[in-house]
C-alpha cells in the first residue's frame, strides 16, 4: 500500500491570488481611504459617502483591509467604525512624513497593468511599459514635464527614506568628508546624512531638470548651506569628485554595459580610500532568499527590457575588476542592502 505524504496547498494558493490583495491595498491608497480616515473613526457609510463608494461593495472591501491587517474596526454590522492601524497612519497617510503610498499610487496606475505583459517579456526580452504602446519610454515623458517629475520623485522619497535613514545610522562616515549622491532626486539620501553627521559636505548630482526639484527639498530641511546641488549626464560627463560616493537604486537601472560605465566613473572620481555605495534591493548570493529583489530584477525587465537586479556577488566581481579592493554588505530595510566597494 503506497502512502503520500500530504502537504499544504495554501502557498501555492497565496501566492495565485496575491494579485487580490495587493489590487484591494492599492485601490484603497489610490482612493486616500487611510488620508481620509486620517485619526478619525468612521462607518463604512461615512466612508463610502467620503469616497463615492456604491453600498455593494463597502463592507467587503472595508473588512477584506481589516483582516490584512492595513485597517482596524470596533464593533460589527453597520454601526462599526472604522480606523487606521498605527503603521496605516505612519506609512499610508499622505499627511505623514513617511508616507510611502507615492510609490503604491504608481504601482496602481503604471505597474499593474504592464506586468500582465510579462509572459511576453519573457519570451521576447523587451520592455512592456509606456514604450510599447506610445514609442516614448517612461523618464523620456516625465522628464518632459516638470510638475509630473516632482511628482514622481516624491512618490520615489517615500520608498527611498527608510533605506537611506538606515543607512545614514549604520554606515561609518568618519573617515569621509564629502559625499556625493549620484541620481540624488530629490536630495533625500544627502539630507539624511547631512542631518546625522555634521562634518559632511554633500552634493546631490542628477539631471538639469531635477536641480530645481532638489533644491526646493534641500533648503525645506535647512540643509542649503552643507547640501549642494549639481546636474549633468553621468554617462557623458565625470562624476563630481567626492570622498565617498553613492547611488540608490541606479545600477539596477542599466544593462551590463552602463553598469560598467557607472562604476568606472566612480572609480575615476574617487580618492584612495574612497568608496563606492549602491543601494538596491540586492539578490541574495545564493538567489534563494530576496523574493523583492528578485521581483524587483523582474521588474527592470518590464521597465527596460535589459536592465536587471543583481547581488553583492554580482557587485564584488564588477568593482573588482574596475580596481576596488574590499568589499562589504550592510543590511537596511526589508529586503534593501547597502553594497560597498572600496578604493
Amino acid at each position: 500500500m503506497s502512502t503520500t505524504t500530504a502537504h499544504d496547498p495554501s502557498p501555492i494558493l497565496q501566492a495565485a491570488f496575491g494579485f487580490w490583495n495587493s489590487k484591494v491595498l492599492l485601490t484603497a491608497v489610490g482612493f486616500g481611504l487611510f488620508t481620509t480616515l486620517g485619526s478619525k473613526r468612521l462607518t463604512g457609510a461615512e466612508i463610502g459617502r467620503e469616497l463615492q463608494l456604491h453600498p455593494r461593495g463597502i463592507s467587503d472591501f472595508l473588512d477584506a483591509l481589516v483582516a490584512m491587517k492595513f485597517l482596524d474596526r470596533a464593533g460589527l454590522g453597520p454601526e462599526a467604525r472604522y480606523f487606521n492601524t498605527p503603521a496605516g497612519a505612519q506609512f499610508l497617510d499622505r499627511n505623514s512624513r513617511r508616507y510611502v503610498g507615492g510609490i503604491m499610487e504608481m504601482l496602481n496606475a503604471r505597474l499593474y497593468k504592464f506586468w500582465n505583459d510579462l509572459p511576453e517579456a519573457l519570451k521576447t526580452g523587451k520592455p512592456q511599459n509606456e514604450i510599447k504602446h506610445t514609442g516614448t519610454a517612461m523618464f523620456e515623458e516625465l522628464y518632459s514635464d516638470p510638475d509630473r517629475l516632482e511628482q514622481f520623485m516624491g512618490a520615489m522619497t517615500g520608498l527611498s527614506r527608510l533605506n537611506f535613514e538606515a543607512f545614514a545610522e549604520k554606515f561609518d562616515f568618519k573617515p569621509f568628508k564629502t559625499l556625493c549622491d549620484v541620481g540624488g532626486a530629490t536630495g533625500l539620501l544627502c539630507i539624511e546624512a547631512a542631518k546625522r553627521h555634521p562634518h559632511l559636505r554633500c552634493t546631490s548630482y542628477d539631471l538639469p531638470p531635477v536641480e530645481p526639484i532638489a533644491k526646493k527639498s534641500i533648503a525645506a530641511a535647512g540643509l542649503s548651506d552643507r547640501v549642494a546641488t549639481a546636474s549633468g549626464d553621468f554617462f557623458k560627463d565625470p562624476l563630481p569628485k567626492a570622498d565617498l560616493i553613492t547611488m540608490g537604486m541606479i545600477l539596477h537601472d542599466w544593462n551590463m554595459e552602463k553598469k560598467m560605465h557607472l562604476i568606472r566613473a566612480a572609480y575615476d572620481a574617487l580618492p584612495p580610500g574612497g568608496a563606492l555605495v549602491a543601494i538596491e534591493a540586492l539578490i541574495d548570493d545564493d538567489r534563494r532568499e530576496n523574493v523583492q529583489g528578485l521581483l524587483m530584477s523582474l521588474n527592470m525587465l518590464i521597465e527596460f527590457g535589459d536592465a536587471f537586479d543583481y547581488s553583492g556577488a554580482d557587485f564584488r566581481k564588477w568593482c573588482g575588476e574596475v580596481g576596488f579592493y574590499r568589499f562589504d554588505v550592510i543590511h537596511l530595510a526589508g529586503p534593501s542592502s547597502a553594497a560597498i566597494a572600496y578604493k
